[in-house]
């Protein structure tokens, strides 16, 4: 959650913040569900309150979908010049995700929070919640703009509040969401810094 905030404030993505967003309507989600269920957790829990669904497991499930969803549909990673490279590159990280999200649900299990079941629904409900938002928030309204989803979101950037705040939508834009971009001016000002200094001292 400290990342998300870091990263909503510096980047003032649009994406970033709906995302983060939606991982605290997951918690809430989650919340809810578990005072209907009223599912105990495994005899020997050392865990309190109620154990469906796992927590940590939907909270993991939902970033890697709505992360792996953003990744596959929409960013484009800088290229090495080699396809091959760059292949390896993205199937890493890929699963890299998958084994941070199944590594938090088996430790679930091995420390007795909870039970497989509970954390099989853990998962399947945080990866449902996370590729459903991003296929809403982002996806549609990209494929469509001219949709219902299209507009709203168009209206929501365009906002005068949006517009004070300085959100962004940096994909619409950039494939790989700016950070190329702004990588090369900071690089031109870097130099042009450089050269500056490099004048000032030979004056003195």
């Amino acid at each position: 959650m400290a990342s998300y905030a870091a990263l909503a404030v510096q980047t003032r993505e649009f994406l970033v913040i709906v995302m983060w967003a939606g991982q605290f309507v997951g918690e809430l989600l989650n919340w809810i569900i578990k005072r209907i269920i009223k599912q105990e957790r495994p005899i020997y829990s050392v865990g309190t309150g109620y154990g469906f669904p796992s927590s940590h497991s939907q909270y993991m499930a939902y970033f890697t979908s709505f992360l792996f969803c953003h990744l596959y549909f929409r960013h484009r990673f800088s290229s090495t010049g080699y396809a091959v490279i760059d292949t390896l590159w993205r199937i890493t990280v890929y699963c890299g995700l998958l084994a941070w999200t199944g590594l938090v649900a088996y430790s679930r299990y091995y420390l007795g929070y909870h039970n497989a079941y509970q954390i099989f629904w853990g998962l399947g409900i945080g990866a449902t919640f996370g590729a459903l938002l991003y296929l809403l928030s982002t996806a549609i309204p990209t494929w469509y703009p001219n949709s219902i989803l299209g507009r709203f979101k168009i209206a929501l950037i365009t906002h005068p509040i949006f517009t004070w705040m300085q959100v962004r939508d940096g994909w619409a834009v950039w494939a790989d969401g700016g950070r190329d971009e702004e990588w090369k001016r900071w690089r031109r000002k870097w130099e042009k810094t450089q050269e500056r200094r490099l004048k000032t001292n030979k004056v003195y």
